[in-house]
């Protein structure tokens, strides 16, 4: 008896996957808004705290200048009577 040799024929299946580079470009668009966000947030707070410096600056320029009308004032009432 020979012995028969049957072939069948092969498919081959090539699957493409990423290299992760996909996934490595979002977690450094991630941490680039991040990074930005912080950075916004931070400058409102320093924007924040000089507005308050100023707002003090013209209190404290205001108070001295009722202080100074108040003694014009007073000086004027005096050399009146």
């Amino acid at each position: 008896m020979a012995d028969q040799i049957t072939e069948t024929p092969h498919t081959t299946v090539i699957e493409r996957r990423g290299g992760g580079g996909a996934i490595f470009i979002g977690i450094v668009l991630l941490l680039a808004v991040l990074v930005g966000g912080y950075f916004l947030l931070n400058q409102s707070k320093n924007d924040n705290a000089r507005t308050d410096a100023v707002t003090q600056a013209a209190q404290q320029v205001g108070d001295g200048a009722q202080k100074v009308g108040d003694s014009a004032q007073k000086a004027a009432d005096d050399a009146t009577k």
